[in-house]
């Protein structure tokens, strides 16, 4: 049977281990039907390919597409907006969407195709486990959902927040596996031990898939050394719009991309393509005849390892996350975008100016939330308060931890409304 350091790498995929230029080869086959099919069926596509004088009979390897501008997310917000319901860049009617979800901008996604997972069925059989993915809006706790049942897993459909019902929930069924961020998992962990319990004798829980967090590897050796819990395969790297794009392997030395994308580094400025170990933005082509993103900027900025691992395989890794390139910023694995931001403010006319500054204390991701007000009272603060903090995890999916009233003046005019000073 696979190992457990294996599990994230679901299946064997005979491209992991090929030599490279035969890979190279059968991905350049692979993108170019891509590029024909989505010339022909995406009007968005053909557009783009046109503007950029790209022959789709023409490309065979993502050379073929450097002239192809990077598709920002901001773009798309506004095809959207024009183009409802997805600018545009759908290749298949409508009426072949079993799902579709939204995630931060807003960015509407058509389900994604998800691995079967065939040969790890054995895996999960008789364990309960915790998804703590949002299965509303955005696609995350579906995709998660599905490959933990395709392992054989019986899942838990936890959803995010709540650390009270999660933790009654993980003791009273003896839930052995978890999956989610790594600070959602200590966060319950401290709500087990505040209640005077002793996490790894009062409850069963055995491994946990976390990711979706920058500075999350010292959590998971603590979670390993102090409670005996095995994280499985380090890290991975997903996003809504393209779904799991890299996964960690036993030997943790960076993110294995996976053979359903391409993925370039470039410049977030100019778009020119880097050279290995040169730091820029992730820039991802999935083979996806449903919903074509070609050469899309997740804003995620990176490297690319190209020497083959130790583990075997041929592919590229990426070693980490290492920050945003644009405006949005992934605070405890949602995205919060400006224009969320703004869209909320919009309906609290007392709001003068605010911003957002996102810190990291005790493992935990923190945001703040700094408000300069047109009045000097407000007539009822507390509900005032209340519906603030309503809408802001309404429309973002995510709450901040604190407000604070400044003066005017506190928050530059022009500043941007959401500063990271997170330090890992």
């Amino acid at each position: 049977m696979t190992s457990e350091n294996e599990i994230l790498f679901r299946h064997e995929d005979p491209l992991e281990k090929m030599p490279i230029p035969e890979r190279e080869r059968i991905m350049g086959e692979k993108l170019h039907r891509l590029a024909r099919h989505a010339y022909k069926n995406a009007p968005a596509v053909k557009e783009r390919f046109d503007k950029a004088d790209i022959n789709p009979e023409n490309v065979h390897c993502i050379k073929d597409l450097e002239k192809l501008p990077v598709l920002r997310k901001d773009e798309l917000i506004q095809l959207q907006k024009s183009s409802p319901p997805f600018g545009g860049y759908l290749a298949v009617p409508i009426e072949k969407l079993e799902r579709v979800f939204q995630s931060p901008g807003p960015i509407n996604d058509p389900e994604r195709k998800i691995w079967a997972g065939t040969d790890l069925t054995s895996f999960g059989k008789g364990q309960i486990v915790m998804n703590t993915w949002s299965y509303h809006i955005s696609p995350g706790g579906f995709m998660v959902d599905q490959m933990l049942r395709n392992m054989g897993c019986t899942v838990f459909p936890a959803g995010p927040g709540n650390t009270d019902l999660q933790l009654e929930i993980m003791q009273n069924l003896r839930v052995s596996g978890f999956v989610g961020t790594p600070s959602f998992l200590y966060a319950i962990i401290q709500k087990a031990e505040k209640r005077g319990l002793d996490f790894k004798k009062d409850f069963n829980l055995k491994w946990a898939m976390v990711f979706g967090e920058m500075g999350g590897a010292s959590l998971r050796e603590m979670f390993k050394e102090k409670y005996g819990i095995y994280c499985l395969g380090g890290d991975a790297y997903a996003t809504a719009d393209i779904g799991f794009m890299a996964f960690s392997c036993d030997r943790n030395v960076g993110m294995h991309v996976s053979t359903d994308v391409i993925v370039e580094i470039v410049n977030p400025n100019t778009g020119e393509v880097l050279g290995p170990n040169e730091v820029g933005e992730v820039v991802v082509t999935p083979f996806d005849e449903v919903y074509p993103l070609i050469r899309f900027g997740t804003g995620d900025l990176s490297t690319l390892i190209i020497e083959p691992c130790e583990c075997g395989r041929t592919t590229p890794r990426l070693p980490k996350i290492m920050g945003r390139s644009g405006d949005a910023v992934r605070v405890r694995g949602m995205f919060v975008h400006p224009n969320q931001t703004n869209e909320v403010v919009s309906k609290f006319p007392e709001i003068a100016s605010y911003q957002l500054v996102v810190t990291r204390a005790q493992n935990r991701d923190e945001m703040t939330m700094l408000i300069e007000l047109n009045y000097q009272h407000l007539a009822d603060k507390d509900k005032w308060l209340e519906d603030l903090d309503k809408s802001f995890r309404d429309v973002c999916k995510v709450k901040f931890d604190n407000l604070s009233f400044v003066t005017k003046g506190t928050v530059p005019v022009g500043a941007a409304r959401i500063i990271d000073k997170r330090i890992y």
